[in-house]
């Protein structure tokens, strides 16, 4: 029994004892996540110290030309923190509690304060409309009155129904009352309560998960470790190359030498690969958000086009939410019984379900009611009592449950009407008998049943199924993607909304007979498609045991109870209907609610990773030839061939413009796992090609005549510009007149360095004398050859692996 005087409630003096015990009723604050660990984690990596210090040292050397590279790496540290930083206060805005105040008993008197003012042991006085603002156990209802408490409690649980609650139940923070009042004792306040450890769950940082983000991420990664010894391999290198360490410092050639071995080093960091993904992320965000898809987190602009597991929530996804009138049967003759039905849908009080009559039978005659009794959850019926007049029977007309209807009546009808419904219910229909009788109904404050009720309709309802919903699930069964509906609702309803929008199951599983062993629940999932009375843990259990299977799994919902779900799946998606919680943590918002949007979303999926897996190999293949042209010359002490700003011509013309372009075309391939190995099993051998081309030209070059340094890095300029453009070109297929347009620009901008004049002042670079400039021409026609024999290689070894995956 409480401690608690349930006329008094706590004083003022114990609720501010209470507060400053630290029993009060504040939310947990924050993410996982702070701006400084945000910074410290995008600014001081392995791949910026590199970068960064190349940068100073070069400035340091006034050699600012040569320092071009350093903006697309800052471009880089700043996208990434932006983007996290987006996300932090996203998480740490998010809250299930929505309450603008609660209502307590203090002193005897009933006042308003804000929600973290409630304290443990507080008595909450609760009325319909009211949001509980703290775990609490009922300890007094509606003041013995017969209604009790009824709690909405779907946000939270998944339940449509509202709970009726009798004193010693629990009512749970952020669930809302939707009939009846009560007093009930604060049990959990703050971080402990019910809404509050759904939303510290939710809170918890992470980035969505992603492919492409995530085989790059693993790419710097090894590339940045593999550059610390690198590094020194080409700076001894260099030093060698102007006569060693002592002479070339002594000689002041170390400048050069230091200049030659930073440009060997960024030559090997892929620095607009982040950029241009980036970049491609970004412009399908906003393409999207033209269509009213709010992408909240960039990289799940791919996730749909990798998903091959949907799990949706039933209510406010696959359908509206809203209760829509199904059918009738009449079981007897009774005149009148159309317009009782009309009247008690257009009843100033009426529920959302009882509303649905409105439209099939509100334009019959009104009756003339002489009396009525509402809707109570208790009993589960309500009555209109009428007179005889506009052609309707007198006496009670029952509306309501038929077990509940017909409880006290035992006939042969009644038999027959109880096993009718049954049969629609097991349908997974939601069932509504009107029965009458010419008898009063009686009991006064306790309203009981009359005698000699004759069941006369049977009323089937079904959930508004969204319109766009089946022909979606038909996409998807197209594109090999399953799709399980996961909801809190009786079995029988979902079965009968999964079967209204084409999905074949065997019937529905009730949740509660899942076994908790993870290998086992993964075992059901993959074999069943519809599930009901499931909690909020066990879809979070679901995405789990999914995902163990090599699943790439999306979550759709709108409650409260699908957030941590929505949160931990590979994508994670929220309907316009959603809460404030959900949708802070989920990945994409069905703005306007259309699932018909989500086609869509799939093949602008699909453009990103296809574009982004064609710009990678361009970048990829420089990294190759970079870090092989770096560790050959370094390790034979040859002076490295190309100055900073020579490479960022071939940068530039070869790979960062063409990239930003081919990264936003159309594309629709079909997504494929695997897009590193792939990316890698061409850029490697492309880069062995271009690396032998330079040795070549290094080699064959001194036999071919006396040239100096200048002539000598423009040859290797063109030499690897040469090869490196035929290598975009190949990418570039299938032939598209902009993809042309691209490639030949590309040439034309080469030439353009070369022609005007101030340009080849800027980057150090000089026309080829003719001997000089046959071997380049040689060499970049075999280096074509190779590439073209690579590409047809490349494109069997996918079409065979395509072959083998079907």
């Amino acid at each position: 029994m409480t401690a608690v005087d349930v006329k008094r409630g706590l004083t003022e003096a114990e609720a501010d004892a209470r507060m400053r015990a630290g029993q009060g009723n504040a939310s947990p604050d924050g993410s996982s996540r702070s701006l400084g660990e945000i910074l410290a984690a995008n600014v001081f990596t392995v791949f910026n110290g590199i970068v960064f210090a190349g940068f100073g040292i070069l400035l340091v050397l006034g050699r600012w030309q040569d320092a071009l590279f350093g903006l697309p790496a800052l471009f880089n540290t700043v996208i990434g923190v932006v983007q996290e930083f987006n996300a932090k206060r996203t998480l740490d805005r998010l809250a299930v509690m929505n309450a603008p105040s609660a209502r307590v008993l203090r002193d005897g008197v009933a006042r308003e304060i804000s929600p973290e003012l409630v304290v443990l042991g507080d008595l909450l006085v609760l009325r319909p409309g009211d949001q509980v603002t703290a775990d609490a156990h009922v300890v007094h209802t509606d003041h013995g009155g017969p209604r009790g408490l009824e709690v909405d409690e779907s946000m939270l649980t998944g339940e449509s129904d509202p709970i009726r609650k009798a004193p010693g139940d629990e009512v749970l923070s952020g669930s809302n009352v939707v009939g009846g009042s009560a007093l009930a004792e604060v049990v959990q306040v703050g971080a402990d309560s019910y809404a509050a450890k759904l939303t510290l769950e939710a809170r918890r940082f992470s980035l969505v998960r992603s492919e492409l983000r995530g085989s790059i991420d693993t790419l710097l990664r090894w590339i940045s470790w593999a550059l610390i010894p690198l590094i020194l391999i080409v700076v001894n290198g260099q030093m060698q190359a102007f006569g060693g360490w002592g002479a070339a410092i002594a000689s002041g050639a170390w400048r050069e030498a230091v200049v030659g071995a930073v440009a060997a080093v960024i030559a090997m960091v892929p620095l607009g690969l982040v950029l241009i993904t980036s970049i491609a992320f970004a412009v399908s965000g906003l393409k999207l958000a033209k269509d009213n898809v709010l992408i909240q987190e960039l990289p799940a602009v791919e996730g749909l086009a990798r998903v091959d597991a949907l799990c949706l929530d039933k209510t406010g996804t696959v359908t509206t939410g809203e209760i829509v009138f199904n059918h009738v049967a009449q079981l007897a003759e009774r005149a009148g019984w159309e317009s009782v039905l009309g009247a008690l849908g257009t009843a100033p009080d009426a529920n959302g379900t009882a509303q649905c009559l409105a439209d099939p039978f509100g334009d019959f005659r009104t009756p003339r009611v002489c009396g009525e009794i509402p809707f109570d959850s208790a009993r589960k019926w309500s009555a209109l009592l009428t007179d005889e007049a506009d052609g309707c029977e007198p006496g009670s007309w029952i509306f309501g449950a038929p077990e509940f209807v017909l409880a006290t009546t035992d006939t042969e009808e009644s038999r027959d009407a109880l096993t009718q419904a049954g049969a629609i219910a097991e349908s997974g229909l939601r069932t509504l008998l009107l029965a009458h009788s010419y008898e009063p109904v009686g009991g006064g404050e306790q309203p009981e049943l009359p005698g000699g009720l004759v069941p006369v309709a049977i009323l089937s309802f079904r959930e508004e199924v969204r319109t766009d919903a089946l022909e979606t699930m038909a996409f998807f069964a197209k594109q090999g993607v399953v799709v399980r509906i996961i909801s809190g609702d009786d079995p029988r309803t979902v079965s009968a909304v999964a079967r209204e929008v084409g999905i074949e199951h065997a019937g529905g599983v009730d949740a509660r007979t899942l076994p908790e062993d993870f290998d086992e629940l993964a075992e059901i999932l993959e074999r069943e498609r519809v599930f009901g009375r499931v909690t909020p843990q066990q879809k979070r259990a679901m995405v789990h045991a999914l995902q163990s299977r090599g699943h790439v799994v999306a979550m759709t919902g709108d409650g409260v109870n699908d957030a941590l779900a929505i949160k931990d799946a590979d994508l994670g998606i929220a309907m316009d209907t959603a809460t404030p919680a959900t949708k802070a943590v989920a990945r994409l918002v069905l703005l306007d609610g259309r699932f018909d949007r989500m086609p869509g979303v799939v093949a602008e999926g699909r453009r990103v990773i296809a574009n982004i897996e064609r710009v990678s190999k361009l970048f990829l293949t420089k990294t190759t030839y970079a870090l092989a042209i770096g560790v050959i010359f370094g390790l034979l002490a040859w002076a490295f061939p190309f100055l900073p700003r020579q490479l960022s011509i071939t940068d530039g013309l070869t790979i960062g413009i063409p990239a930003f372009f081919l990264a936003l075309m159309p594309n629709a391939s079909r997504y494929r796992p695997g897009f590193m190995k792939r990316s890698l099993t061409f850029a490697v051998p492309a880069g062995i090609i271009v690396t032998v081309g330079i040795l070549a030209l290094h080699l064959v070059a001194p036999r071919v005549g006396d040239f100096t340094v200048t002539e000598m890095q423009s040859a290797a300029t063109l030499t690897l510009a040469g090869i490196a453009l035929w290598v975009l070109a190949v990418l570039a297929r299938p032939v598209h007149p902009f993809r042309v347009l691209i490639v030949l620009s590309m040439y034309a901008g080469l030439g353009l360095v070369w022609a005007v004049p101030l340009t080849r002042d800027f980057f150090a670079v000089a026309w080829l004398p003719n001997a000089l400039g046959l071997l380049v021409l040689t060499i970049v026609g075999i280096g074509i050859v190779l590439v073209e024999i690579l590409r047809a290689w490349h494109t069997r070894r996918i079409e065979s692996s395509d072959v083998s995956l079907t």
